[in-house]
């Protein structure tokens, strides 16, 4: 099952002038990892990269019906400190998930590091956007990296 799952994880702030190229790449790297057989795509629920990638899945599944989005989300409340706009797009995306899965009730302080490693426990790909090495994507790359997954920086060229 791991080899047919990939994880997402990248930073909450992109350049919108990085922005095109950036879901570009996304874009091929997902249709790449479909030809090799990846059905399963986690994502974490987040704003920015966690957000794009979502909606990228959601947009191909109209072109590969069987890939399946499963967020893995830290708690039930989020977004309790969210836009109304970006609240509206979070919603939406879970609604058209396959699956929803809650690693943690209610927040506390630890609960998206066990969301991240949920996503990488469970995956044998990790699509990432990653720009520094420092936070929480730092972390959950260096985590992908000491399990074996195959790593796919989308912000190298």
């Amino acid at each position: 099952m791991k080899s047919q799952t990939c994880c997402f994880t990248g930073h909450r702030k992109i350049p919108k002038d990085e922005l095109p190229q950036i879901k570009s790449k996304l874009k091929n790297t997902i249709i790449e990892l479909i030809n090799n057989g990846v059905i399963y795509y986690g994502a974490g629920g987040a704003l920015g990269f966690d957000t794009l990638a979502a909606l990228t899945v959601l947009e191909l599944k109209q072109q590969y019906p069987q890939i399946k989005l499963i967020l893995v989300l830290p708690c039930k409340n989020q977004t309790r400190n969210w836009q109304q706009s970006d609240i509206e797009v979070y919603e939406n995306i879970k609604s058209q998930a396959d699956k929803v899965v809650f690693t943690s009730e209610m927040y506390y302080n630890g609960c998206m590091l066990k969301r991240n490693k949920h996503l990488v426990d469970n995956s044998g790909y990790c699509v990432c956007y990653k720009t520094r090495d420092t936070g929480g994507t730092a972390y959950t790359v260096k985590y992908a990296t000491e399990k074996q997954l195959n790593i796919i920086n989308l912000a190298k060229d």
